[in-house]
């Protein structure tokens, strides 16, 4: 087995063995695609608030390293209004298209989270806070998409009512 095929391996275990038996456990009123768009949501606030934080520090002094952030955040925002977009392709009872559109998306991000939570770990003592901003904003954006990219629940069927269900209370009840 290859390296591509370990790392396809794992997260398939990640999506169906972690986080599908969740997403199959949260209430009928919040389906596992509100979850992880709510998430997306999340880890843009998180980002934002670490980007301003540095800039309140005193951190970028340069207006290009600030353009630069502002940036990759307008491409964040951009990324979640296409995932809102396409939240239409996710239907009860069919295969999510989702989960195999963000599976390139759902591998480069685990790496880029671990290594932002190393970064956020060794950050020097005033940027800490505002890295630790960011590696959760990763953390979260990383759970959105595992979310996202889980099965919808079939829709319930509603049980057909049987005149032999009926207790003779209801039917007094009724006339």
């Amino acid at each position: 087995m290859n390296l591509g095929e370990r790392i396809t391996r794992v997260d398939s275990w990640l999506l169906d063995d972690l986080c599908q038996p969740l997403a199959d456990r949260l209430p009928e009123r919040m389906p596992a695609l509100e979850v992880g768009m709510s998430c997306q949501l999340g880890s843009l606030l998180f980002s934002a608030v670490s980007i301003i934080a540095v800039f309140v520090i005193g951190g970028m002094e340069d207006i290009s390293n600030m353009m630069f952030n502002v940036l990759v955040w307008g491409l964040c925002v951009t990324f979640f209004i296409g995932l809102n977009r396409m939240r239409v392709l996710v239907q009860p009872g069919r295969p999510n298209p989702l989960r195999y559109m963000l599976v390139g998306v759902r591998l480069v991000s685990i790496p880029f989270t671990a290594y932002v939570l190393y970064q956020a770990y060794d950050a020097p003592a005033p940027f800490q806070l505002p890295m630790w901003f960011n590696a959760l904003s990763n953390l979260v954006f990383v759970v959105g998409l595992y979310f996202i990219s889980c099965q919808p629940r079939p829709p319930q069927r509603r049980a057909r009512e049987d005149i032999w269900a009926r207790t003779p209370l209801q039917e007094a009840g009724n006339s």
